[in-house]
């Protein structure tokens, strides 16, 4: 309804709680000429009377009591519109679409800040993705997310901002029967690796891992010999498992375990570090639709609070 409905429908609300319109006229801060002219002007509208006068106030009729009723339902709805368009300007209610890479989902980091964005933001629903890093980059110039996690900073998108959030560890990833896994926590030299078959994930999906790798081992002194490339992370150990080969995985990944796969650190002369980044598109401040923008900018906002925290 109109503003000067909900209006009418506010003052006829007030003067049958008050039952008197000298008192309903004080509560509205109006004058009391004005507040009868809005109850006539109701009663006009709906052809019936709402009200009875009595000597020492008024009362509604049977149909005014079925309208109060009604009428207060409304005037609740509206407010509550008001409050839920409000939080939407504020970033604080509707839908987020949010992307990462699985090794990422692994990382305490990620999960930790989407529990607790769920906590700050309950009236925000997050629509979560899983993809690789290319693939979640492109959804994001596509418009069909609106924030990921991502391993790698692909280049040739100038629509997209992508930032650094932390690094962590590279684990080396061995069969259980490998002569290395016996020297259990003994930090590994890439070049002990220089005759092994390597099972990566496959460059298309993981450029920025993939490449850091190679030039490892180039420094090292050797080029690998890669022997399968797999889709995913998870598919890399389940490869190191059966024995095809050893890998070169962050160190969240320690968390699968994965059956027949022993984990060792890399010595630091490898270099060897696996980045998270946050990525989102530049344009998300002039977007015209608000909304979205309000919530990746408070979910952003939320990443680097969590951040701070963490250091």
């Amino acid at each position: 309804m109109a503003d000067i409905e909900l209006r009418r429908l506010r003052a006829f609300v007030t003067v049958v709680e008050e039952g008197n319109i000298t008192r309903a006229a004080q509560r509205l801060y109006i004058q009391q000429p004005p507040l009868t002219r809005l109850l006539q002007s109701l009663e006009e509208e709906f052809g019936v009377k709402l009200l009875e006068r009595l000597p020492r106030g008024v009362e509604p009729t049977e149909i005014g009591r079925v309208l109060f009723q009604e009428a207060k339902l409304l005037l609740q709805r509206a407010e509550n519109l008001s409050a839920t368009m409000q939080r939407a300007t504020e970033g604080k209610q509707g839908n987020i679409r949010i992307g990462f890479t699985s090794s990422a989902a692994l990382h305490a980091f990620v999960p930790n800040v989407l529990r607790r964005y769920r906590e700050v933001y309950p009236r925000v629903t997050a629509q979560l993705e899983e993809s690789g890093s290319t693939e979640l980059l492109q959804a994001l110039v596509n418009r069909t997310l609106d924030v990921a996690f991502v391993r790698t900073p692909v280049l040739g998108m100038p629509e997209l901002k992508i930032e650094r959030i932390l690094q962590e560890p590279m684990m080396v990833a061995l069969p259980v029967g490998h002569p290395l896994a016996q020297n259990a926590g003994e930090p590994v030299a890439l070049n002990m690796l220089n005759n092994e078959g390597f099972i990566l994930y496959r460059r298309p999906a993981g450029q920025g891992l993939y490449d850091a790798i190679l030039a490892a081992c180039y420094r090292a002194g050797f080029s690998p010999r890669i022997v399968q490339e797999a889709p995913r992370l998870t598919s890399c150990l389940s490869l190191v498992g059966a024995g095809l080969g050893v890998s070169i995985v962050p160190a969240c990944m320690v968390r699968l375990g994965g059956d027949g796969v022993v984990y060792l650190p890399l010595s630091n002369a490898a270099e060897l570090h696996a980045p998270l980044y946050l990525a989102q598109r530049k344009e998300v401040a002039q977007r015209k639709d608000q909304q979205s923008s309000a919530m990746i900018n408070t979910f952003c906002a939320l990443v680097k609070s969590q951040l701070d925290e963490a250091k």
